[in-house]
């Protein structure tokens, strides 16, 4: 039988916290959510002055990197080069930039999403929380 890693609660809490710092030294107002590998919602944080939609597109945005193995700017790629078939895609209602998976080993245990400020700077918030637990 395989094994593979998962997220801990400690692991989680760098994530969020290297999200947060990278949100605030930017001054972005955003909402970020982190899932398991299954798109399960272990973290969610709105930070003051993000707008209400974010909280429901950020946790949508890490469900489908997680459960796609990808970020989510992929999906909305297909989408915006005709496909358009794709959006009836189920269980996939993120397919925005700005859902990050988390690879350890070769294995998506996990994803961050963001959401409150441009694509690729809620893209950079994800990244630069995945950062702090990698690299960190």
């Amino acid at each position: 039988m395989q094994t593979k890693p998962y997220l801990t609660l400690e692991d989680i809490k760098k994530i969020a916290a290297g999200a947060e710092a990278e949100a605030l030294r930017n001054n972005w107002a955003v909402s970020f959510a982190i899932v398991d590998d299954g798109g399960h919602l272990l973290w969610f944080q709105r930070l003051d002055g993000a707008a209400a939609t974010s909280s429901y597109i950020a946790p949508a945005k890490a469900r489908t990197a997680a459960l796609g193995r990808r970020e989510s700017k992929i999906y909305e790629d297909v989408i915006n080069n005709g496909r358009v078939s794709f959006l009836s895609a189920p269980e996939l209602e993120g397919m925005l930039e700005g859902g990050v998976p988390v690879i350890v080993d070769g294995h998506t245990i996990g994803a961050v999403g963001v959401s409150g400020v441009k694509s690729n700077e809620d893209a950079q918030v994800a990244r630069a929380g995945i950062a702090a637990l990698l690299n960190g």
